[in-house]
């Protein structure tokens, strides 16, 4: 028996309603990976859920909270992986409902630079990434993750972008 091919998807959180909400992007491509990919062969594809979380420059996340002890910030980081892994409790819910095998981790940093790193590791057999179909102008001030992957991931990307309806008043949010 043929080993299953597996696919590895980006996933992070809404930037419009944050954890543990999906953002339109990577829902979008999660749910175009079963429809147009995995279709009704689950036993033949095994996906590799992947959520980058960003920690902002300061390292505080903008909270407003004080923190008087080490304790504090143990829990800070606590916090912070919690709510990533219900964010994959989504994507392995729905891939345990219609039998597709899976694994999903968290890894922190630049997402553009950490898919990169965790494709050339794990040589997935293709990946797939969500797109918010920024225009030229916009990707220069907000860039792209999945621009950067197209160009370095060592592997077959596919990018897949929202629907029309569902972009946001500010094509940035998602």
């Amino acid at each position: 028996m043929e080993p299953p091919t597996r696919v590895m998807i980006g996933v992070n959180e809404s930037s419009l309603r944050g954890y543990p909400h999906a953002s339109i992007s990577s829902r979008r491509a999660f749910e175009w990976t079963l429809q147009k990919i995995v279709r009704d062969n689950t036993p033949g594809f095994k996906l590799l859920l992947l959520h980058v979380q960003v920690p902002d420059q300061d390292g505080f996340n903008d909270t407003d909270s004080i923190y008087a002890s080490p304790k504090d910030f143990k829990n800070m980081s606590n916090r912070e992986k919690k709510r990533g892994l219900h964010l994959l409790e989504y994507f392995v819910q729905q891939c345990y409902e219609i039998g597709v095998g899976c694994e999903a981790w968290i890894r922190n940093g630049d997402p553009k630079e950490v898919i990169c790193h965790e494709v050339q590791h794990i040589q997935p057999d293709f990946l797939v990434v969500g797109c918010r179909g920024l225009g030229p102008f916009q990707r220069v001030f907000v860039g792209t993750v999945s621009e950067f992957c197209v160009k370095h991931a060592e592997c077959p990307v596919i990018t897949i972008k929202r629907r029309v309806e569902e972009t946001p008043e500010d094509p940035a949010d998602d």
